[in-house]
């Protein structure tokens, strides 16, 4: 038999990957891939390349329109350059929305796990404290908390994450109930391997794909929270910026300096639409009926 009849290998490796390749496929996802590396980006290494920092006061160009006196965005009412400050903020509002995700993922992966393997009266306790919290809404219970929590970039991270941890549980419970009387569980089970270890060694990396679909819209969904608390005045405090303080502060400025409310704004945008596009990317490369198709 000749070498060129010979049938070839399949390609393996990471880029090979058949739910990799289905999320290079989708086109929304990697324009979200894009949106969202672009203005990672921009957050930490434009201010390097800007001639002003965010706490410099250019009192002889203050609302100066974009693109004038080498302020790309325009300045606010102080004089101080808003692309610094939009930089400075989208890397408080960024690191909020991860390390809130980070927290909230954690929280609901336990929960929904030991909910959904233990089942009987721990998983209805603990279901229904999930039940307890989403029955007040989000926002609200996020807006309350704030009001008597001294606000700083590290306690909105931590309200935001206790206020969103409950969709992450409930997914995670539905989950592994469906994969706790699989053949690896009951062979664990006939070894006398520990609840724990069972639940976090052999369920857990199985029930691996909703909950990154879970995480990654968490992102964006903290972000949003963070900007609307803090353009309600109950979050992030001035003179460190976020996104939501800027349009707080550029809302007496409408009609004067639109672009004060303008570049947060698309800031923002872009952000939540950029994450949401990954997290139905996601959802769609890692859906295993899908993959079969």
């Amino acid at each position: 038999m000749s070498t060129a009849s010979l049938p070839l290998a399949p390609k393996t490796g990471f880029w090979h990957n058949r739910a990799v390749k289905r999320f290079r496929s989708n086109l929304l996802a990697k324009i979200g891939l894009f949106m969202v590396v672009a203005l990672t980006l921009a957050c930490f290494v434009g201010p390097y390349l800007l001639p002003y920092d965010e706490l410099f006061i250019d009192v002889r160009n203050r609302f100066a329109p974009p693109l004038t006196g080498g302020h790309i965005f325009g300045t606010d009412p102080l004089g101080r350059d808003i692309a610094a400050r939009l930089f400075h903020a989208g890397q408080i509002s960024l690191m909020v929305g991860f390390m809130a995700m980070i927290i909230s993922t954690v929280i609901g992966t336990v929960v929904g796990v030991v909910a959904g393997y233990r089942g009987g009266w721990i998983g209805a306790v603990l279901m229904r404290l999930v039940d307890a919290f989403l029955a007040f809404p989000a926002i609200f219970l996020l807006l309350v908390l704030a009001a008597f929590i001294k606000p700083s970039p590290l306690m909105i991270t931590f309200i935001i994450a206790i206020t969103s941890w409950m969709e992450v549980a409930r997914i995670v419970e539905a989950e592994v109930k469906t994969v706790r009387e699989r053949d690896y569980v009951m062979a664990a089970r006939s070894l006398g391997l520990s609840s724990s270890w069972i639940m976090f060694r052999e369920i857990l990396p199985n029930v691996i794909a909703p909950i990154v679909v879970a995480a990654t819209l968490t992102v964006a969904r903290s972000i949003l929270m963070e900007a609307y608390v803090s353009f309600l005045g109950y979050g992030i405090q001035a003179p460190t910026p976020s996104w939501g303080n800027m349009l707080n502060g550029a809302q007496q400025y409408l009609i004067q300096a639109p672009w004060m409310a303008i570049v947060p704004g698309l800031a923002i945008t872009i952000a939540v639409t950029g994450f949401n596009f990954i997290g139905d990317g996601l959802r769609d490369a890692l859906d295993v009926r899908s993959q079969k198709k």
